[in-house]
């Protein structure tokens, strides 16, 4: 598929790891209406898509993941053009956390407002040593609208939260990682290897199971302990009814690699 502001590949290896790459390097991957539009379509094609069992996401080049909204297109806006375009991002964002399988974010430089915001979309982030992150929308007189203030709080400690959200400022890597923004610190060299191979470690198992898990925890997390039980336990039984589940206990016994079916 063609797309103007982002590239969209497949592991060379059949792993069943995509990759979306945002590529406007010339604006730091700025996320604009067309970029917008551009992950709505490349989304909702992987989403129906059998292959996929797990979907990178990571900017082009080396300096930016993405800076957030681009800001020179939002210039002359007025108000109503200016809400026509953020519920573009809305759904571009609502289609990053609903996609059905694991999402991992490479975040290998700015990351910031709308940026950090597609990364905390993810399910966990891995981070170049050298990137940057931070909400900094209150030093323009917004607030984060994709989701910042509710995604953050949920990952990190509340006050650590907060204070990122009022003052705005930008962090660094290693701060990122001790507060728990991300998951791992990475040399920029080994970003996307470092990143594919937490991927390749899922993408080896059942994608009905990769599903299950994530919606279990998805779903049970805004719930009480026993809802979220049983949430999970209506998982555990499509998975234990499943061919799939057939397949992983006779594999194991024959001391061999699993073929999945999907099913």
């Amino acid at each position: 598929m063609h797309f103007e502001t982002l590239k969209l590949t497949q592991d060379e290896n059949n792993t069943g790891v995509f990759t979306i790459t945002l590529d406007r390097q010339a604006a730091l991957n700025a996320l604009n209406t067309q970029m917008a539009l551009d992950l709505i379509k490349a989304l909702n094609f992987l989403e129906k898509s059998v292959e996929v069992k797990v979907l990178i996401l990571t900017g082009a080049g080396k300096k930016s993941f993405c800076v957030g909204a681009d800001l020179k297109e939002r210039k002359n806006m007025s108000d109503n053009d200016w809400e026509k375009q953020h519920n573009i991002f809305e759904e571009a964002y609502l289609a990053l956390r609903a996609f059905p399988l694991p999402t991992i974010c490479a975040i290998n430089g700015y990351a910031l407002g709308g940026g950090l915001e597609l990364a905390l979309s993810c399910d966990f982030r891995l981070i170049s040593e050298t990137a940057t992150v931070g909400l900094p929308e209150a030093k323009i007189g917004i607030i984060p609208g994709s989701g910042g203030t509710q995604l953050l709080p949920r990952i990190i400690d509340l006050g650590a939260a907060k204070e990122l959200l009022f003052t705005g400022e930008h962090i660094e890597a290693s701060r990122a990682l001790s507060l728990r923004v991300v998951n791992h610190i990475s040399k920029p060299d080994y970003l996307i290897k470092e990143t594919n191979k937490k991927a390749y470690k899922i993408s080896n198992n059942a994608p009905l199971s990769l599903k299950s898990i994530k919606k279990s925890v998805d779903t049970g997390i805004h719930t009480d302990l026993n809802t979220g039980i049983s949430i999970e336990i209506a998982q555990y039984y499509r998975c234990a009814y499943s061919e799939d589940r057939r397949e992983g206990v006779l594999a194991f016994n024959e001391k061999r690699s699993p073929r999945w079916v999907n099913k």
